[in-house]
């Protein structure tokens, strides 16, 4: 902007220089007067002179002018340099945005992934292993629960036997609280057998096909951890023909 200005200001100055020198050329005769009839005609030899002279201000004109282009943008081909110039540096820019925001997306995938893989490697690692010895010691209470139970209700008159039982009731109960800590759940009872879920250990006959698949007994439970399926329940079921 302050360049096109400076140029504006160059070719104002032209011009006033050359309307001095023509003030100058012109011959003292050739004046207005005050009236319209009061016009006096130059003598012809004071016209060539005049002529000659405008012809000599005309190419100063022209060349005064030239000069004035060439100092300008468009007449250089600076601005058209500079436009592309100003063009690289956008493209730069953007280059430059588009890099970091990808930089930063890759770190965040990076990231996530060191995450996932620090918490797979203590659940895999260190958990489950855990988790397994869990379950099995569950299963060994629950076996001797079944098995005190069982002697409760042929020796009623014995009440530690019911003590024992009540005893390895709670224990069990405890154990489920720390299993539910770990996030490992049962498999929720069902009436008829999934496949997904269960592993038949033993059929029964069935009296009726409607009764194909039917659970009659859940033998061994089965365990979800981590919304992952750890261990099929052990069940037994009806089969028909």
């Amino acid at each position: 902007m302050a360049k096109t200005i400076k140029v504006t200001d160059e070719f104002a100055s032209a011009m006033q220089q050359l309307s001095a020198e023509a003030e100058k050329t012109l011959p003292e005769g050739l004046m207005v007067a005050e009236s319209d009839d009061a016009l006096t005609a130059p003598p012809p030899q004071d016209l060539d002179a005049l002529n000659a002279r405008l012809d000599e201000m005309e190419n100063t004109l022209v060349d005064k002018i030239d000069k004035v282009l060439q100092r300008t943008p468009s007449g250089n081909g600076n601005g058209a340099d500079l436009a592309a110039r100003f063009q690289k540096i956008d493209e730069q820019l953007a280059a430059i945005r588009s890099s970091e925001t990808v930089n930063q997306r890759l770190f965040d995938t990076l990231h996530d992934e060191l995450l996932k893989y620090r918490d797979n490697f203590l659940h895999e690692s260190l958990q489950k292993p855990f988790i397994h010895d869990l379950v099995h010691l569950y299963d060994d209470l629950s076996s001797l629960s079944e098995q005190v139970r069982s002697a409760a209700e042929r020796e009623s008159g014995l009440g530690h036997v019911a003590q024992w039982r009540d005893n390895l009731a709670n224990g069990i109960h405890a154990l489920m609280e720390i299993l539910h800590r770990f996030e490992v759940k049962e498999i929720e009872a069902k009436e008829t057998v999934d496949r997904s879920f269960h592993k038949v250990v033993s059929y029964e006959p069935a009296d009726y096909p409607e009764e194909d698949g039917r659970i009659v007994m859940r033998v061994k439970r089965g365990f979800f951890w981590r919304g992952k399926l750890i261990r099929l329940e052990e069940v037994i079921a009806k089969r028909y023909g």
